[in-house]
């Protein structure tokens, strides 16, 4: 059809004509819509009078309705029975069984889920089910369709598990002779195999051995080789059922004959058959029967029956730990060589050119290889637990390498998927594989990296804390390249549009505080976190982020930092712009209520939150009084009862000037809430004894990590005061030489008494260490004004408290205490130098003064003495 363009129309008769044409066409385009429309006719035919009962409705649907309709009441056969069971059981189910004869493939398929359906909701009992439904199924059970027919089987191997004994035995096996004919149809005996291999395990072994196992033998000589391909795959369950002794002699003769059968599906099924049922053979059965027949699957699988090449793969490490301990060393070997073989299969280069080169794979091949290796990768932790972990780096690990650098994702994924079990399965030589993992994080396809995420954690706790030969220094090593591939791993996830493996992602990394230092989740994760909450257009994403940040806070060891993060969450979040911010805020808060204590919300969000009450957007305000709940939670009286009355406050503002009328109907909910709750208070209350405990526990927690801080702090400044304090002892050193003069005049009485003094002034320094050490830990922030301490003055000195610091850090100027406080005290870096000098020379001048008048005294009681 030529386009029309009307800004450039032309008049004349031929294009006139052309337009008209164009027309007609447009026309015709849409008389197939009005013809599909239904006709008066059509729409009375299809019509239901409406005051019909389910029940009549169902019965005239079935009776004169189209087959969609009739198909709509086979699906609705469920809520019938659970409606009124007697009378769909009356009159619907035998509507269902007459027009079931003639219906279509939909109707059929629907009908063996509806009776399915109705089995699992017990919504009759199993006999009045076996009486009305069994029938049914069975009469439909060879239908034309295959696809049909394994419909109304499936149904009816349900049906069997839940069936008495009695009734299987008359209703289904006594009719499963004839049916397991050769005389039958082929669908007839393939349908006699499945349901073989569900009765045997319904019965004692002695009712298996007379009545099944001959229909067994039988079906397995069948000229058909879908029926021996089927029946052999049902000698699992019948191995089962009669035990290990008629396994051992019915069974296991059936299987080396159809190891042997000259068509491949059915060897395949044999094999496949042998390794599931090792656990049932005994050492010489295994030895003498199944070995050779591995041996012989293997060196066929490369040579004229790839076919089994996949299977082989597949059941590789079941196969090899079953028969380990009936291997030689030089079969052990062969076995191993064996899989590697198979690991890199279709990757092997010689010279440049391909192993294959004379014989051009074809897509098929290529698929098929690709498959092996996935197998491979599959089986790999079976495979270490087959050669020991102890040899893994001498054995495996150079398949290890190849598995997980394979140019295939499925073989990748695989091994990201293993990758944890191999992990636990090495436990002191995890390290060996450290490299992989950082391969695997930075892998190209993201369906890789979701593989390995799902057991992130506990690969990052293995391999920084799992060797336990492994030292602290190899361990130190490790993370350095590691966390650069986890940025990179969460940088790419954030850049596609995957945005659940992003959310996974970001939610596994809240392990990180257990496996790397808190600075370097500060300076590589935490503000990433951050910017993810700002900036992420995706919900779960950014709440996955908020949760994971607010772990990061919960565990950082210094509080800058900590305050730092708190206040851009305060401005970024809860003062931002936008109105999304401000939502995510109030998620951020709620997880920080889960994870943090109570009195650490109120300390600072508390507040911050109700300021949103304010909020211009009514969304804000509705998400926010939907918390309000939770936040008055964290309340405890009396020590918040400040808290408690803003809470109240902005309560009744809300009340009273909310002008939304959804905003406003949240609000008179929440109020009835909140008068409901009970506020906790400071003491323990038994109603409230598991929450007050684990609010207690987190506090301890967050009180350790800021003491933790303190103490480094107060280690670095004692370094400092450390080397002032020596330089003060010296300068004090010096200016007591000058005064010896004066100390040679004192009488010897007094210098022993002095002597004995200064014997306990270790002990003294020791006291005052300890009492000054407790003086520096923060104080709350209400006790940081303390100006005034109750001052002490005696004869001999006077002791004067310093503004802020608590009776502890009083300074005392004793003629004897004084010393030993100068020299141990580790607080001193707090003050001026300057403060520090001016105080020790003013103690100087008291100590010489007072050992100059007490000279005095001591020369005139001489002087009265001799008179």
């Amino acid at each position: 059809m030529r386009p029309i363009i009307f800004s450039k129309m032309d008049f004349s008769h031929s294009s006139l004509f052309g337009y008209i044409e164009d027309l007609q066409e447009l026309t015709i385009i849409e008389r197939p819509v009005r013809r599909s429309l239904k006709t008066p006719e059509e729409i009375e035919r299809l019509t239901v009078d409406e005051e019909l009962s389910d029940i009549e409705r169902a019965v005239y649907l079935l009776s004169s309705g189209q087959d969609i309709q009739g198909t709509s009441v086979v699906a609705n056969l469920p809520v019938l029975m659970r409606q009124n069971p007697a009378e769909t059981l009356r009159r619907v189910l035998p509507k269902i069984r007459e027009v079931l004869h003639v219906a279509g493939v939909e109707m059929q398929l629907t009908a063996a889920v509806s009776f399915l359906t109705v089995l699992q909701e017990e919504s009759v009992s199993i006999h009045t089910y076996s009486h009305s439904f069994l029938h049914i199924i069975l009469q439909n059970l060879e239908h034309r369709d295959a696809g049909v027919s394994n419909a109304w089987l499936e149904t009816l191997l349900a049906v069997i598990e839940a069936l008495p004994k009695e009734t299987v035995r008359h209703e289904i096996l006594n009719p499963l002779v004839s049916k397991a004919q050769l005389s039958q149809t082929l669908q007839s005996r393939l349908v006699s195999c499945k349901i073989m291999g569900k009765v045997a395990n319904k019965f004692e072994a002695h009712i298996i051995k007379r009545e099944v196992l001959p229909l067994v033998k039988s079906l397995c000589q069948d000229v058909e080789y879908e029926v021996r391909t089927c029946m052999c795959r049902q000698l699992e369950h019948v191995a089962r059922g009669i035990g290990t002794e008629l396994t051992k002699t019915v069974v296991l003769p059936e299987l080396v004959e159809l190891a042997r059968d000259e068509g491949s599906s059915v060897r395949l099924a044999a094999f496949e058959t042998l390794v599931n049922l090792l656990d049932m053979f005994d050492a010489d059965d295994r030895s003498q029967t199944v070995l050779p027949l591995v041996k012989s699957f293997c060196e066929k699988s490369f040579k004229a029956d790839e076919s089994i090449l996949v299977s082989l793969s597949f059941h590789l490490g079941k196969l090899c730990n079953g028969l380990y301990g009936i291997f030689t060393p030089e079969q052990h070997l062969r076995f191993l060589e064996f899989y590697k073989k198979l690991s890199t299969l279709g990757l092997q280069q010689e010279n440049g050119h391909n192993d294959n080169q004379l014989h051009l794979q074809t897509l098929e091949q290529e698929k098929k290889y690709i498959s092996v290796r996935k197998n491979c990768a599959y089986n790999f932790p079976a495979m270490i637990v087959f050669v020991d972990p102890k040899n893994f780096h001498l054995e495996l690990y150079s398949i290890f390498f190849c598995l997980c650098h394979d140019p295939e994702v499925p073989v990748r994924y695989t091994m990201a998927i293993s990758f944890f079990e191999v992990a636990k399965l090495l436990n002191s030589d995890v390290y060996t594989i450290h490299k992989e993992l950082v391969t695997l994080l930075q892998d190209e396809s993201l369906e890789v990296l979701d593989a390995l995420v799902g057991h992130l954690p506990e690969i990052l706790e293995l391999m920084t804390n799992g060797g336990e030969n492994n030292g602290s220094e190899s361990k130190l090593l490790s993370i350095p390249d590691l966390i650069p591939a986890l940025t990179t791993a969460e940088q790419r996830a954030a850049t596609s549009l995957k945005w659940r493996t992003h959310e996974k992602l970001l939610q596994k990394y809240a392990c990180l505080p257990h496996i790397i230092s808190s600075d370097q989740i500060y300076y590589r994760f935490l503000h990433r976190m951050l910017t993810i909450i700002l900036t992420n257009n995706v919900l779960p994403v950014q709440k996955a982020a908020a949760r994971t940040l607010c772990v990061y806070l919960r565990y950082n060891r210094k509080q800058e930092q900590r305050h730092e993060v708190i206040q851009k969450l305060i401005e970024q979040l809860g003062q931002g712009k936008s109105y999304w911010n401000r939502l995510r805020f109030l998620d951020t808060c709620e997880f920080i209520m889960e994870l943090f204590s109570k009195s650490f919300f109120c300390k600072y969000f508390f507040l911050p939150v109700l300021e949103l009450t304010h909020d211009p957007v009514a969304n804000v305000r509705m998400k926010l009084c939907c918390l309000l709940p939770k936040v008055k939670s964290t309340l405890k009286i009396p020590t918040d009862k400040h808290l408690l009355q803003q809470l109240e406050l902005c309560i009744r503002k809300l009340l009273c000037q909310e002008k939304d009328k959804d905003v406003l109907t949240i609000v008179k909910r929440t109020v009835l809430e909140l008068d409901r709750m009970e506020i906790s208070v400071d003491a323990f209350q038994k109603r409230f004894y598991k929450n007050d405990l684990l609010d207690q526990e987190k506090k301890r927690q967050e009180h350790l990590l800021e003491m933790e801080q303190l103490e480094k702090e107060k280690q670095k400044n004692e370094g400092r005061s450390t080397n002032i304090n020596d330089k003060m002892f010296e300068k004090k050193r010096r200016d007591s030489k000058t005064s010896s003069v004066l100390a040679k005049s004192i009488n010897l009485s007094l210098s022993g008494s002095s002597s004995g003094t200064s014997a306990g002034k270790e002990e003294k320094k020791s006291k005052l260490v300890r009492s000054q050490s407790f003086s520096t830990q923060v104080l709350h922030p209400k006790y940081s004004n303390i100006d005034k301490c109750p001052n002490k003055s005696s004869a001999t000195g006077y002791t004067s408290s310093v503004p802020g610091m608590g009776k502890s850090c009083m300074l005392s100027f004793n003629d004897d205490s004084f010393r030993t406080h100068s020299a141990g005290n580790s607080g001193n870096a707090a003050f001026p130098s300057s403060c520090s000098r001016s105080l020790f020379n003013s103690a100087d001048q008291k100590n010489n003064g007072s050992k100059e008048s007490q000279s005095r005294k001591m020369s005139i009681k001489n002087r009265k003495s001799n008179s």
